[in-house]
């Protein structure tokens, strides 16, 4: 039996899609508790009104004045208190639009009445999402991301503070260890990009620090705590060494990957060096191109180094980059030269059994691309190539499934909300076609004001993790209400508010302590003795 939790107010207006509760003082309600209310109409049936608390409201009943709040203190004016909170209706059954009467009895929404109250109980595939305040689960609608009626989950808030990559590894890991893949898990993939520190070289590691409550808050979402299993991890290769090591930090029992020369020609990556935003709309997009196609014909199996590549590229650059003018092409070699001693040493010439020291994100379930240490233009140059490459085959197979999902933090760099670049291009393009052909985009920023609108526009997920308060008056986070916005100032560690399709109001959501391991300190087993070559 629902509890009875208030009366509809009848000193404010009560419509349709929103009304006022009146709180008695002996009860307590809080923000996000889902209500319901049921009204009965001529004839045999009623009407059951369903929401959730959004704002809350105490006041001194028969005051005058501000002063008068003394005046109760000292017991010279008898003042009550009273408390009223405003309910904003997620679902009518039937839909049939009236609004409650004054006075009606206002009921906590539990068990089933919750999952409608939320339209949990039309998720025919759903996923966990976390916990609300309360405790009780929160789901998201699968087929809103898998591609099935939508796709991927944009996430923004404050660097360290939001635990952004925190939360997107959890949903990748609630749906990799559910039941919704079925026969598709086993070919269901991740490709993680750990673009800052090393908090996602860890991923197979138990998490030391995980308690018994915290195994608790795993039990209620369903969910086994444990590390990721079937992880594949890559660093790039260290510059200056002949030998494929890989340039990590606390940990180095990882694979170092490069390209060969061969490849970054026949492949065309030769874009991908050139990434600024104001590129793709200049002269020099064109040079690229062509000069890319002449190298994609170009015998190159005696180029050892880089270097080679560019000393080819200066020697025919006149024939090669056409009518274009000299300053354009003065343009092109400066950079080219700019970004040799940045990601140059990710192409080489020969390279003993190139295939293991080539990223293939079907290797594993869990493939982690470690790119922190590297200059901003190779990390650009690592992602640009390896999206591009998986878009591709994904496009080739031609079906939607199995799924490939792809977690990338820093959208604003990589996607900014100006001008164009190859990199963006290729988000985009996730962003806009990914959907039909099984990749998902779980992707992060810390101000979801400075990336692309379409990629935003077309996240079915949003997730706000705290917010600076400036940042949560953009139009970008209208979908949220005027108490959402101030709460998103002063959210918690492990604690976000979702918005997805079918629910009309966000959705406060908490979610358990990782149980992976996020940095070295917490990792279960040691981490394994240097070995620059492991086999996964």
């Amino acid at each position: 039996m629902n509890k009875e939790i208030g009366r509809v107010l009848g000193t404010a207006d009560a419509q349709p899609l929103d009304f006022w509760v009146a709180v008695p003082a002996e009860e307590l309600l809080q923000l996000d508790d889902v209500v319901m209310v049921r009204r009965e109409l001529i004839g045999p049936r009623d009407v059951t009104l369903y929401g959730i608390v959004d704002m809350l409201v105490a006041r001194h009943e028969g005051a005058r004045f501000e002063t008068d709040v003394f005046l109760s203190r000292q017991g010279v004016i008898p003042l009550t208190h009273s408390v009223k909170a405003h309910v904003t209706v997620t679902r009518v059954e039937p839909e049939i639009f009236v609004p409650p009467l004054p006075g009606q009895s206002v009921h906590l929404a539990s068990g089933e009445d919750r999952d409608k109250a939320l339209f949990f109980d039309s998720m025919t595939r759903r996923f966990p999402l976390g916990l609300s305040r309360d405790g009780e689960l929160v789901y998201g609608n699968f087929e809103f991301l898998d591609g099935s009626r939508g796709a991927h989950v944009n996430i923004s808030g404050i660097s360290g503070v939001a635990t952004k990559t925190t939360y997107a590894t959890f949903l990748v890991y609630g749906i990799f260890h559910s039941e919704l893949l079925g026969a598709e898990a086993a070919n269901t993939h991740a490709l993680i990009f750990n673009v800052k520190g090393e908090d996602l070289l860890f991923l197979d590691k138990g998490n030391a620090g995980l308690t018994a409550e915290h195994e608790a808050s795993y039990a209620r979402l369903g969910l086994k705590p444990g590390a990721f299993e079937d992880v594949a991890i890559f660093a790039p290769v260290r510059k200056d060494e002949i030998e494929m090591i890989p340039d990590t930090g606390t940990r180095s029992d990882v694979t170092a990957f490069a390209w060969s020369i061969e490849q970054f020609c026949r492949e065309r990556f030769l874009r991908f060096l050139f990434t600024e935003s104001e590129d793709e709309t200049s002269q020099l997009s064109g040079v690229v191109e062509r000069v890319a196609a002449h190298l994609a014909r170009e015998d190159v199996s005696a180029l050892e180094t880089f270097d080679d590549v560019v000393s080819l590229i200066q020697d025919n650059l006149g024939a090669w980059a056409g009518g274009y003018a000299a300053g354009t092409q003065a343009a092109f070699e400066r950079r080219l030269l700019t970004a040799a001693p940045r990601a140059g040493h990710l192409i080489r010439g020969r390279m003993e059994e190139p295939g293991r020291h080539t990223i293939d994100w079907r290797r594993a379930q869990v493939t982690v691309i470690d790119i922190h240490n590297l200059h901003d233009r190779a990390k650009r140059f690592v992602i640009g190539v390896l999206l591009k490459r998986m878009f591709e085959d994904k496009e080739r197979s031609g079906t939607r499934l199995p799924l490939t999902f792809v977690v990338l933090d820093e959208l604003n760099r990589y996607a900014p909300r100006e001008g164009w670049s190859p990199i963006k291009e290729v988000i985009l393009d996730i962003a806009e076609r990914g959907r039909s052909l099984g990749v998902i985009l779980i992707g992060a920023e810390q101000t979801a004001s400075q990336i692309e609108r379409r990629i935003v526009a077309n996240s079915s997920f949003r997730v706000v993790g705290r917010l600076d308060l400036a940042e949560a008056q953009q139009h970008e986070y209208a979908f949220l209400p005027a108490t959402s916005r101030a709460r998103a100032g002063i959210l918690k560690p492990g604690t976000v508010i979702v918005s997805q399709p079918e629910i009309p109001i966000p959705l406060l959501v908490q979610f358990p302590f990782p149980s992976w391991a996020t940095r070295p300190a917490e990792a279960k087993v040691a981490v394994a003795a240097r070995n620059p070559f492991p086999r996964f």
